[in-house]
């Protein structure tokens, strides 16, 4: 029997990770549309639902900032390569300087996670009057409150993450994304022992239950890191050269991710000159639209860059580049086009029930078409951004954000202007999602443009006829499902919950057979370097 080929094996290996980072992002997906629905049932797209939006997306813009994506992108290639040297010539030595790395970004996270949860505290108010600006006074002083209730949670995050990148870095990834389930779950419980007990203002109920869940998600996670990095004595140590690359690395990342956090930023300050419901209605669009994003593009890219950070060849990263964004298209390109066309149905079963009316459902479904038109871009340019992260450049992903975000901005900016002054209400957030869409679709072809200069032309004749018949199997899947929904609309009728379910459940199930059929499987890149 042959011996499996390196490449091959780097190849599943990359494949079970990005399975059981999907799994656990699935979970915690589960979770979030149950927390999401007890939401919606709850406060609908009331005032209070508006202020909760708005003073969640605070912490989470530093969250974004600092956490996550930054230290993944900056802490995770350098620690990966401490980790794949090869043993047998480091000895102790490369062990123990793999802890001192781990140990000396978790001092700096610490400082600078106290810092900022305490400036977030005091600054409540003018940080209300900046990301709101819209809101008269009562939302204003409901949103301050809220604001110093979650703000500590930004805090509790960033540690988070990095225990996200200890145990990325060490192939362990299930744990990290599933802990969120403990996030959703401890704001449903809170909403439903508080709604029981007569707690008033519910709102508030919601806010302290949210930060509950960010310690209860820390927690979990903590065990597990501290034994793979050593213990948990964490040290300010920027005299050493891989803490200093870690932080000089993470700057032009925290610049990417500002710069997407601005885009946020401005739609909310944008929303809040809107109609009652316009941010809470882009929460929620956002919320359906973004979970094949973190189901398939979010799983493949996290999965990627410890791999490709660990062989920067240009073949090898090349083969990985597109083997994963095939991934990504042959689940996502479907999942665009049920989201555009069969968007009213999934938003009439999931939410339409107490305070969430058939108006609100209207409204969710409007910007959820425009959110939906942007999410292959935005599930392959974390992968291609990970590509230039994994050599390490973080330079050229900013440049490109920065003319993305800008492009994207102006786009939806002056969109729902158009459709304020038409009439369209709340319902011109619409023209900010779509602004999302042209920026990720920009910041996708130009990283596309940067990593060819890299590792060699991405998009050849073979590739492309790939990317045609996946174009083709979502076409015939499209035409499908719509003729079985107009079928069974005229057949058992359209109005109510129960007939929503039953369009889409028919519909979808028509429309897998020919997508199967002609897509069979994501399209293979040919064998990997070192297959032999």
């Amino acid at each position: 029997m042959s011996e499996e080929s390196p490449g091959t094996s780097r190849q599943r290996s990359t494949a079970r990770s990005a399975l059981a980072i999907g799994s656990g992002i699935f979970l915690s997906r589960i979770t979030g549309f149950i927390r999401d629905l007890t939401i919606a049932f709850f406060f609908g797209t009331t005032l209070p639902a508006d202020a909760y939006a708005a003073a969640l997306r605070i912490p989470n813009i530093l969250r974004n900032l600092l956490g996550e994506g930054t230290l993944s992108a900056a802490f995770v290639p350098v620690y990966s390569a401490m980790l794949g040297r090869d043993r047998s010539v480091e000895g102790d030595a490369g062990e123990q300087e793999e802890k001192r790395l781990a140990r000396g970004i978790l001092g700096f996270v610490l400082l600078l996670a106290g810092l900022l949860s305490g400036l977030g505290i005091v600054l409540a108010p003018l940080l209300t009057r900046i990301v709101a600006p819209g809101f008269e006074e009562e939302g204003r002083e409901l949103t301050t409150a809220l604001v110093r209730i979650l703000f500590p949670m930004a805090g509790v995050m960033i540690v988070a993450a990095w225990c996200l990148g200890v145990l990325n870095s060490h192939r362990r990834f299930f744990l990290p994304f599933v802990a969120p389930v403990l996030w959703n779950l401890a704001q449903v419980g809170g909403l439903l022992l508080g709604a029981r007990l007569g707690w008033e203002p519910l709102i508030h109920v919601l806010a302290w239950s949210t930060l509950i869940g960010s310690v209860l998600q820390l927690g979990i996670q903590l065990p597990v890191a501290r034994r793979l990095a050593g213990g948990l004595r964490p040290a300010i140590d920027l005299a050493w050269e891989p803490v200093r690359r870690v932080v000089r690395n993470a700057g032009p990342v925290a610049a990417s991710q500002g710069i997407f956090q601005f885009s946020s930023f401005i739609d909310v300050v944008l929303a809040s000159t809107l109609a009652e419901g316009a941010i809470i209605g882009l929460y929620y669009a956002q919320r359906m639209a973004y979970l094949p994003l973190a189901l398939f593009g979010v799983s493949v890219a996290t999965a990627s860059l410890p791999e490709m950070s660990r062989d920067t060849q240009a073949e090898a990263l090349r083969h990985r580049l597109l083997d994963g964004f095939f991934k990504i298209l042959f689940f996502v390109l479907p999942s665009a086009v049920v989201l555009i066309m069969f968007g009213d149905l999934i938003v009439a079963v999931l939410f339409q029930r107490g305070r969430f009316g058939a108006d609100s459902a209207a409204l969710v479904t409007w910007i959820l078409s425009a959110y939906a038109v942007g999410i292959v871009a935005s599930s392959s340019v974390k992968l291609f951004a990970s590509g230039l992260h994994a050599m390490q450049d973080t330079v050229t992903p900013m440049r490109i954000a920065g003319v993305a975000v800008a492009v994207g901005v102006a786009v939806g900016a002056g969109t729902m202007l158009a459709m304020n002054r038409a009439g369209f209400g709340a319902a011109s957030a619409a023209g900010l999602a779509l602004g999302g869409a042209v920026g990720a679709w920009l910041n996708l072809t130009l990283l596309g443009r940067a990593l060819s200069k890299r590792v060699g032309r991405l998009f050849g004749a073979a590739e492309l006829k790939n990317v045609a018949r996946l174009v083709v199997a979502t076409a015939a899947a499209a035409a499908a499902g719509w003729g079985m929904r107009s079928w069974l609309a005229t057949a058992v009728g359209s109005d109510g919950t129960l007939a929503a379910a039953a369009l889409l459940t028919g519909s979808l199930a028509v429309a897998a057979v020919p997508y199967l059929v002609i897509a069979r499987r994501p399209p293979s890149t040919g064998p990997a370097p070192g297959s032999g």
